[in-house]
């Protein structure tokens, strides 16, 4: 589970400050599929950085499977975030010259594990995503859909506690988002907890439940299934 209590957050542009996030509460369950939806400049970003554990510099308190994360040392802090949270973008963020296999298996490689182990955890994840024939494949040579799929392979190979998607669809056309949401669902299905920032309605209805973000506070928090 995620506590948000409290949250603030300015930036300084000149000798002016902006308050991007205004007393932010927002608890989210384990096992949970969300949306966080808002327009360009709402704070989404800037709050999925701080769920995300990108941004510790803020007010308030997040505490995630009961650790206090303002309370970890910079070391334990980095350890923590690889540990508990993957991370799916709108670009992939693939690296062109490696392998579908060696981009997913990249986050087991930092954490020390043993290349065999690697090898049958990237296996794994593949078959789950449906790129099972990919693993020798270079991403500049997959659709945009299945590089996405890469990405989320990339995501959950951890086993991570929190996958987050930041506008995961906004690069894909609409019947690639429908196959991008159908394995979000999945995921979700196997009690993956699923948070999903994104401007596109159709895309943030899908949720179990969604969080709207209007000028840096919350302005709804429903189920919508």
């Amino acid at each position: 589970m995620l506590e948000l209590k409290q949250i603030n957050k300015s930036f300084t542009r000149g000798k002016t400050q902006q308050r991007v996030l205004k007393d932010i509460n927002m608890t989210i369950d384990d096992g949970e599929f969300v949306s966080i939806m808002g327009h360009s400049g709402s704070g989404k970003s800037t709050l999925l950085n701080i769920i995300g554990l990108l941004d510790r510099n803020f007010e308030g308190s997040y505490e995630l499977n009961g650790i206090d994360t303002k309370a970890l040392s910079k070391k334990q802090y980095t350890r923590f975030r690889n540990q508990n949270v993957g991370w799916v973008f709108q670009n992939f963020k693939l690296i062109d010259n490696m392998t579908v296999a060696k981009n997913i298996g990249l986050p087991l490689l930092y954490q020390g594990q043993r290349h065999a182990d690697i090898d049958e955890k990237v296996q794994f994840v593949l078959d789950q995503v449906g790129l099972a024939d990919k693993g020798q494949t270079y991403p500049k040579l997959l659709s945009g859909g299945q590089q996405q799929r890469v990405a989320i392979a990339r995501a959950i190979v951890t086993q991570p506690n929190i996958v987050i998607a930041d506008e995961p669809t906004g690069a894909l056309d609409s019947q690639t988002t429908d196959e991008i949401m159908t394995v979000f669902k999945q995921l979700h299905a196997q009690g993956t907890t699923l948070i999903i920032v994104t401007h596109d309605e159709a895309v943030g209805v899908q949720a179990q439940r969604m969080i709207k973000i209007l000028d840096g506070q919350v302005m709804g928090d429903a189920d919508e299934i």
